[in-house]
């Protein structure tokens, strides 16, 4: 009877109930059965209580697994961010290094970074593509639409998510099938609203960002943002700087955009020396030949002047025809001023010479004649607005000026005070006392003949 008893939940679908009911179980038996149906029970709970254990300990390992991956993605992201801010504010290496980056943390297989120009977005770094790829994406910028996941970010200024491209109708861009991928993502790096570009991640099957990922990247383009911005106005700046020197001194053209180039530019007083430089011959030159031999000739002579000038850490105050003026000692600083002023002049006298060989043989007789005075001046920003130049007011320009008039073919005539400063030091030899325009006292000078 207990063996009868023991399965009565497969009896029943053995046996009709009258056929159970037929047999009178005793009292015994009706308690074996409710302690075996207690002790089912109590394993029931006990398996059940097991799973829930089992099953909060496979949550609480991806609770820890998360966080670690979120803990890991946080510190590629400083450590990128460190990487970027030491990338000495050169533009390309620092894309280069967020597109990459961009792709590692989020496990994109590709990835592109476009930079806006006006309508027009163009690829400027890319990470795991094949050269065909680059090549197509090069020559064919984006524009904002709805066709591409980077137009769609150009248009909303918003993260774009395409779980999968086959499956969006909008989506018609050819590059899905020269790429093959499937899930995109699309960031847009915003700075101060204005969208500088966007990065574009790919991955090459069905699988879509998650929601986290999403967020991270989105705020990875952000801090990229700041990155880029300050790359390309560091670049700008330089360009700037570039274009000034082709006008200005590159002392001059640092100084403009220099912290300190406003107070110098509004005007101040320095001690310089100043060296005026013009041919001999020049006149009569004029006179006669053609323009176009003009200008080869001024060419080629500013461009000797121009060259010494930058070695000798001078500053080119201007050109006037055969007529150049340099100082030295402003804006930047320059030891022993005085010295070097007269090694420029020796170098000038020197290189001239080589040219006025090759003049010439063309006919043209011209030679070098210079003058280099000391004193103080007023030096800043003179000219008008749209037109300024940085230059030098004072007595002293006018003696280097009038000096270099008085000087014969060859010859350069040293101030009386430049002459002190640098006795000992150089050979010269006292001239007799000049009449100069515009000076009331006859002036002292010497002829620099070399260094000693």
């Amino acid at each position: 009877m207990r063996q009868g008893v023991g399965v009565t939940n497969e009896a029943s679908d053995l046996f009709p109930v009258s056929s159970i009911e037929t047999f009178a179980a005793p009292k015994t038996c009706v308690l074996a059965r409710t302690a075996t149906a207690r002790h089912s029970a109590g394993i029931g709970s006990s398996v059940s209580a097991m799973t829930n254990v089992a099953s909060d300990n496979a949550q609480v390992a991806e609770l820890n697994r998360e966080l670690n991956d979120l803990r890991g993605r946080q510190e590629g992201v400083a450590d990128i961010l460190r990487a970027l801010s030491s990338s000495r504010m050169r533009l390309q290496p620092i894309l280069d290094q967020i597109v990459e980056a961009s792709a590692r943390l989020c496990r994109a297989e590709t990835g592109f970074l476009y930079l806006a120009e006006g309508e027009l977005l163009r690829m400027r770094a890319n990470f795991g593509q094949p050269e065909e790829v680059v090549e197509y994406e090069r020559l064919h910028p984006d524009r904002p639409g709805p066709n591409t996941c980077t137009g769609r970010v150009a248009m909303t200024k918003k993260p774009v998510h395409i779980p999968d491209v086959e499956a969006d109708p909008d989506y018609t861009h050819p590059s899905a099938k020269l790429e093959g991928f499937r899930t995109l993502l699309g960031l847009p790096v915003l700075f101060d609203e204005e969208l500088l570009g966007v990065i574009g991640l790919a991955r090459g099957e069905v699988r879509p960002f998650e929601a986290g990922e999403i967020e991270l990247m989105a705020t990875f383009a952000d801090q990229s943002a700041i990155a880029i911005a300050n790359a390309k106005l560091f670049e700008t700046v330089e360009r700037q700087k570039t274009e000034l020197a082709r006008f200005l001194s590159p002392a001059v053209a640092a100084l403009v955009s220099g912290d300190e180039g406003a107070q110098l530019l509004a005007g101040h007083r320095a001690q310089i020396t100043v060296v005026y430089f013009d041919l001999r011959g020049f006149t009569s030159f004029v006179e006669t030949a053609e323009p176009e031999e003009l200008i080869d000739v001024v060419r080629e002579y500013h461009a000797a002047a121009g060259e010494l000038v930058t070695a000798h850490g001078g500053t080119l105050e201007h050109f006037a025809g055969d007529g150049i003026m340099v100082f030295l000692n402003d804006p930047v600083p320059v030891a022993e001023h005085e010295l070097q002023a007269a090694k420029l002049a020796l170098s000038m006298r020197e290189r001239i010479g080589e040219l006025a060989d090759g003049w010439g043989k063309r006919g043209y007789e011209l030679s070098l004649g210079a003058g280099i005075a000391v004193g103080h001046a007023t030096l800043g920003r003179i000219g008008f607005e749209g037109r300024y130049d940085y230059g030098a007011l004072g007595a002293v320009t006018n003696l280097a000026a009038r000096l270099s008039d008085e000087a014969g073919s060859g010859q350069i005539l040293l101030s009386q005070r430049v002459y002190a400063a640098l006795e000992g030091r150089v050979e010269a030899n006292p001239i007799a006392d000049l009449q100069l325009k515009g000076f009331a006292r006859p002036v002292q000078a010497y002829e620099l003949v070399r260094l000693r």
